[in-house]
């Protein structure tokens, strides 16, 4: 069977609006903190935390990179909390989404960040896992904590080979 192929491109909060929100404080004005001390890019993205006893979390995680060539063989989703990526260095990685086609998931969409950018997925928005191109990064991740089925995957019946 041939490649199903996709291929990445930049990611923009306009193109990615339907997924969730772009972490990046470029074109954006900072407002002063701490007597001037700091700059502060407010609220760059809303995290969800869904049901009962739910709370927002906050973790690090260290992610192996990619390996290439880039292929995507499954998606999950998180439809009780939104999920945020957020690099701790200026490396690009990979984002993919699907968009939802009656509870299952759509033809992916690839990105690459540009250096200091991250993601925060809306719940219940398909996407491929951390996927750092060329070497290991390392991520703030926001998400939720809480009771209740917080994670579905489904996998593609042949994966999709994605072009940067």
């Amino acid at each position: 069977m041939p490649d199903r192929v996709i291929t990445a491109r930049p990611l923009t909060r306009e193109a990615f609006a339907e997924f969730g929100a772009v972490i990046d404080r470029n074109g954006l004005v900072p407002r002063p903190m701490n007597g001037d001390r700091a700059l502060r890019y407010h609220a760059l993205a809303t995290a969800q935390a869904l049901g009962e006893g739910a709370e927002v979390v906050l973790s690090l995680v260290d992610s192996k990179p990619a390996p290439a060539p880039f292929r995507l063989a499954f998606v999950e989703r998180h439809p009780l909390g939104s999920q945020a990526f957020i690099p701790l260095s200026d490396a690009s990685f990979l984002v993919t989404v699907c968009p939802d086609r009656d509870g299952r998931p759509g033809e992916p969409l690839a990105f690459v960040t540009a250096p200091g950018q991250g993601v925060n997925y809306r719940a219940g928005t398909w996407h491929g896992v951390l996927a750092p191109i060329g070497s290991a990064q390392s991520f703030l991740v926001v998400d939720r904590e809480g009771g209740g089925l917080n994670l579905e995957e489904s996998v593609f019946d042949a994966p999709w080979r994605i072009d940067l």
